[in-house]
């Protein structure tokens, strides 16, 4: 079944991809030694900033894309099949992780954190209005609740933690899943009371970011592949 696309939505989140693409190949370029002065991505504002408004955009156009696919009345075995890549991938991207970070692999990032968002979105999609509500309560518990059952790599993922894992992402559903139910929120509102603000046309200097945007997870996948070898491949001709 087809369904009507919001460009404006595929453009916001092109801007993010391209936004991520720019944050990793930094990041790409530091680790291998290539950056002066050296950076500190885990501790310095100005990366740990970057991560979190790249993270923030993330979940919430994929709040967004919720909105949209359930106005569409998306079938069900489309959402499964799609919730199967994301999930998929995360398994995917834990694997690559622990063979280029072993101390510091990834159990729980971004795509974990969306596969079970996606979930708990549509359990809560029903509640309308009350998403707003909810995704305040998801991101203000993870400040008023701690416990070092959840500093695990197995609890970990709950996000009531009482410390930050060593690890090269990580998303927990909390209070991240508020992020993306302010989302949904957000796109169920514009549906009702301004269905311009995304459905409207697109300016023609955006329409390769809303391409870029309908391939979210494919370059999610592939772009840190292509800049690490970019990168050596430049530091080989170098040399």
């Amino acid at each position: 079944m087809a369904t009507a696309r919001w460009d404006r939505l595929d453009a916001l989140r092109g801007l993010a991809m391209v936004w991520m693409a720019l944050f990793h190949l930094s990041f790409d370029l530091n680790h291998f030694g290539l950056l002066s002065p050296t950076q500190n991505f885990y501790t310095d504002p100005v990366w740990t900033g970057q991560r979190t408004a790249i993270v923030s955009l993330f979940l919430f156009s994929a709040g967004l894309g919720q909105a949209a696919a359930l106005q569409a009345g998306q079938p069900a075995a489309r959402f499964w099949r799609r919730w199967a890549q994301v999930a998929g991938c995360a398994l995917l991207v834990s694997a690559g992780s622990a063979l280029m970070f072993p101390r510091s692999w990834i159990s729980f990032g971004v795509l974990h954190g969306i596969a079970v968002m996606l979930l708990c979105c549509r359990l809560a999609a029903p509640l309308r209005g009350g998403l707003w509500a909810l995704g305040a309560v998801a991101i203000a518990l993870p400040w008023l609740l701690q416990h070092p059952f959840f500093d695990s790599r197995w609890t970990n993922w709950v996000g009531l933690v009482t410390r930050k894992p060593v690890t090269e992402d990580f998303v927990p559903v909390l209070p991240w899943l508020g992020v993306m139910l302010w989302g949904l929120a957000a796109g169920r509102w514009l549906q009702s009371s301004r269905p311009v603000v995304l459905a409207g046309a697109l300016a023609p200097m955006l329409r390769p970011l809303a391409a870029l945007g309908r391939w979210p997870l494919l370059f999610y996948m592939l772009h840190q592949p292509v800049l690490i070898g970019a990168v050596l491949g430049w530091r080989a001709l170098a040399a």
